[in-house]
């Protein structure tokens, strides 16, 4: 399912967009909070930069509202609809889930954004 060359590899992996060789992440743990946005300048296999421009990553905060939302209606769901839990209860579990998937909501919204702008290119890839 997840296939290098596919953009869904480069986005849930937070690898280089055009060759999907390493991490564009200095450390791959998002948890660590200090370095969660943290980026390599350029990818060490293929030279292509990150940042394209400045502010360039700006954009991924609208990104990341509708990845927020994605995981706010998921928590709602399995707590109202599939727990019978009460609409407070559902509330906190929306606010719980957001807090604690905060890192990997901002580096999916990054690695989205950056995928919307860049592509995969075979050429790059040792065989």
């Amino acid at each position: 399912m997840l296939k290098k060359g596919t953009k869904l590899y480069s986005i849930l992996t937070g690898s280089c967009p055009k060759c999907h060789q390493e991490s564009m992440y200095q450390t791959k743990n998002p948890y660590i909070f200090s370095e969660t946005l943290k980026m390599n300048e350029t990818c060490s296999h293929c030279g292509t930069r990150y940042k394209i421009e400045p502010s360039f990553f700006y954009g991924a905060m609208y990104v990341s509202y509708a990845v927020g939302i994605a995981f706010g209606v998921a928590a709602f769901v399995i707590s109202y609809l599939l727990f019978k839990t009460s609409l407070k209860v559902a509330f906190l579990a929306i606010i719980g889930t957001l807090v604690v998937f905060l890192p990997v909501i901002v580096r999916l919204s990054r690695n989205i954004w950056i995928n919307l702008f860049m592509h995969f290119d075979k050429s790059l890839v040792d065989e």
